[in-house]
């Protein structure tokens, strides 16, 4: 083989989630070149000072910010050409190795978090149609459905129309909370997204406003990756423990899981779900409320990791 190869680098890119306040949250920084658009954190993987992909993301989390990162897992590596738009995509290509990290939002990390630029985002900022908690995002029906439907049934192209079904939820087929990647995909596909524009893929979404806030590279994919992933992981694994506190509420608890999930649980419901799963135990202590009695405090039960390989929250299907 002549000629001399194009040269590679790896970033680790990472989806780091909390939730405050009811509110979903993801960790940004400002871009480098644009302060106004947000980024996901990366970093580059350093073969010689990391022995793994995982290692590296931790260490370099640890630097930048005061996070103490709990759950983490691999989603993916996005080395798509064009990733990293520049001008003619002759630049060093970017391969970049998304993760979904999971943490808690305390007192001792707001300020360093402030001062280090970084901030936290409701992750429905980005994706505002995913957020079904109080019904159907006006935006699906006024904008989103009838832009795809055009696109699709003017490309003559049957699969188009199907894909739309199914990532929508239309002609008797259900809204599915998982299918957020396929939902993202499809938008940039039809030329709906801003990040088409700046791709250089198209000169005009033909919207009268963004569909949600934008992000830099293809870190609105990554982010829609995350969400994905953590939406499905909790009807199978008890990954919410990692974003609740030591001791809770069941209301808080439901709050959180309802975030995450993007739509709304029956309250009696839930608790029955709750206690068939046995993910959690009374502590015994109460937690005083602004109104009515006093709420029960519970918290997780670790030894459920040992009696059985799946233990998630099955929250059921959306009717």
């Amino acid at each position: 083989m002549t000629g001399t190869p194009n040269a590679v680098e790896i970033n680790l890119s990472a989806a780091i989630a909390a939730v405050a306040k009811n509110d979903p949250l993801i960790l940004t920084t400002p871009s480098s070149d644009d302060v106004e658009r947000d980024e996901l954190p990366f970093g580059p993987f350093n073969p010689l000072e990391h022995r793994t992909l995982e290692t590296g993301l931790r260490a370099w989390v640890a630097e930048l910010t005061p996070l103490r990162l709990g759950y983490v897992e691999q989603l993916y590596t996005f080395g798509d050409r064009g990733r990293n738009k520049t001008a003619e995509d002759r630049h060093l290509h970017i391969v970049s190795v998304g993760y979904l990290a999971l943490t808690r939002i305390t007192g001792d990390n707001k300020e360093a978090l402030r001062k280090s630029g970084a901030r936290w985002r409701s992750w429905y900022s980005f994706l505002p149609w995913e957020d079904w908690r109080v019904g159907k995002p006006a935006l699906i029906d006024e904008t989103i459905r009838p832009a795809l439907r055009s696109w699709a049934e003017s490309g003559g192209i049957p699969a188009r129309l199907s894909r739309l079904r199914l990532a929508f939820g239309e002609d008797g087929i259900a809204w599915d909370e998982e299918r957020v990647l396929e939902r993202y995909e499809l938008l940039y596909e039809a030329g709906l997204i801003e990040e088409v524009v700046r791709d250089g893929r198209t000169n005009d979404t033909g919207l009268s406003r963004p569909l949600g806030v934008p992000m830099s590279f293809d870190h609105r994919r990554i982010l829609a990756t995350a969400i994905a992933r953590l939406r499905a992981k909790l009807k199978y694994r008890p990954v919410v423990f990692e974003l609740m506190p030591s001791t809770f509420t069941l209301t808080a608890l439901q709050e959180t899981v309802e975030a995450i999930s993007g739509r709304h649980l029956h309250k009696q419901n839930f608790r029955r779900l709750v206690e068939t799963t046995e993910l959690v135990e009374p502590t015994g202590a109460e937690q005083s409320q602004p109104r009515g009695r006093p709420a029960a405090l519970y918290r997780f039960r670790h030894n459920v990791l040992e009696e059985r390989s799946v233990a998630g929250l099955r929250v059921g299907g959306r009717t």
